[in-house]
């Protein structure tokens, strides 16, 4: 029997075959690959030639794991890695399939294995970096896509690399950032409404027997609370339930897209939120046009590109303007210049002057770093600020049960003197 002396570091999908030697002998045997055409192509390598090459049929526990892995996704700290080890490795004169190979190799994601895998078969079999990427949207997006394809046109694949990876980095450093910093009042409102539901349950049925023992006239504010307390305790799982379904319901609204229009207008005009907003994505459109300009990506073509990184519906429509505007010979900044209630008039004034003295791109790169460290220092305090605003709803969120469940008691106080 043939041994497997290929084993692969992170096993995919186990197959049995056939092969036939250069001498004409029969082997039989396992092989762990990701598809039976890999199995294939080892075999080849080593002499023998495949007659046959069926899956195996694994046990349930082998299966349900292959199921889950068609979920498995690709992270971003995944991507930029590498992005940046892939650029590495090109520098120091590996070829590009050689350093696919290795990268597919290193990774513990059986689905970004496969994704390798598969562009580098499309190397192997001629086809351009970028038109392999481009199979895969929902991993390498437009301007990874467009980026790579400038490099492979100017011959410098490993500096367009980089710069992906940069930009990458950037956009999920300040992504990061900002759910980093509305994590602590999502913790602190959650919280809130667990401990006020449980006091509901427990504590207000107490009081409320209580006062009904007293026969003591109610406030209607009292009488609302003691109607809620008991409900909760009385259906302290379906209160749950409600309070889960309420939430997944607001959340696949936001979703939703025909309420895209009025929540990115909403995120804009909120206070404290609407200048982090505006500002991250004067960031990101600074930073992804200057990327795609020293690629060597015409500017239509990156303005249109750049719609598509920027996820506000709004600023999706000041960059198509601009696309426009430029196709019809009127100079980059106008569109900006007329939006300055989206985009601060810092940025059109430094477009302007880019365009002027021909330094654009280094233009919206100091843009973007400008913004970029803005974002990172109100990010950093951006808890101070809603702390009190927290506290503030949880005062009077606290002050209104206190008073609702005390003034029943000054009023027995009262008939007693």
């Amino acid at each position: 029997m043939l041994r497997n002396n290929f084993v692969l570091k992170y096993k995919c999908m186990l197959f049995t075959y056939r092969a036939k030697s250069k001498i004409g002998e029969m082997s039989e045997g396992e092989i762990e690959a990701v598809d039976r055409f890999y199995v294939a192509r080892d075999l080849r390598s080593r002499g023998f030639t495949p007659i046959s090459v069926q899956e195996k049929e694994g046990n349930f526990l082998e299966k349900l794991t292959s199921f889950l892995n068609i979920f498995s996704k690709i992270g971003n700290d995944e991507l930029i890695l590498f992005t940046k080890n892939l650029s590495g490795m090109i520098k120091a004169g590996l070829s590009l399939s050689r350093a696919l190979s290795v990268l597919k190799k290193q990774t513990k994601n059986p689905k970004f294995y496969k994704i390798l895998t598969s562009l580098a078969n499309d190397i192997d079999a001629g086809e351009t970096f970028s038109g392999s990427l481009s199979k895969f949207p929902e991993t390498f997006s437009n301007l990874f896509v467009s980026m790579t394809r400038a490099g492979e046109e100017s011959g410098n694949l490993a500096g367009a690399l980089s710069d992906v990876g940069m930009n990458l980095e950037k956009a999920n450093s300040l992504t990061k950032k900002i759910r980093g910093a509305m994590i602590y009042p999502g913790v602190i409102l959650s919280a809130m409404i667990v401990i006020g539901v449980l006091m509901f349950a427990f504590v207000v049925p107490t009081l409320a027997s209580t006062f009904k023992e007293l026969g003591v006239e109610l406030p209607l504010s009292t009488r609302i609370l003691i109607f809620l307390g008991n409900f909760f305790s009385n259906n302290l799982i379906l209160t749950f339930a409600i309070i889960f379904l309420v939430a997944f319901g607001i959340y696949s609204m936001f979703r939703a897209s025909f309420m895209a229009k009025y929540i990115d207008f909403a995120v804009i005009k909120f206070p404290i939120i609407g200048n982090l907003t505006k500002e991250l994505n004067t960031a990101r459109t600074a930073r992804t046009i200057s990327s795609l300009l020293i690629s060597g990506v015409s500017v239509t073509r990156a303005l249109k590109i750049t719609g598509d990184v920027v996820q506000n519906i709004y600023y999706k429509q000041v960059l198509d303007e601009a696309k426009n505007s430029v196709e019809k010979g009127a100079p980059f900044s106008d569109a900006f210049t007329k939006n300055t209630n989206l985009y601060p008039v810092m940025m059109s004034e430094m477009m302007e002057v880019g365009e002027e003295t021909g330094k654009l791109s280094d233009m919206l790169l100091q843009i973007a770093l400008f913004y970029e460290e803005e974002i990172e220092n109100k990010t950093k305090n951006l808890s101070t600020v809603i702390e009190p605003l927290l506290m503030i709803v949880i005062g009077a969120a606290v002050g209104f049960f206190a008073i609702s469940m005390i003034s029943p008691l000054y009023s027995i106080l009262g008939s007693i003197n």
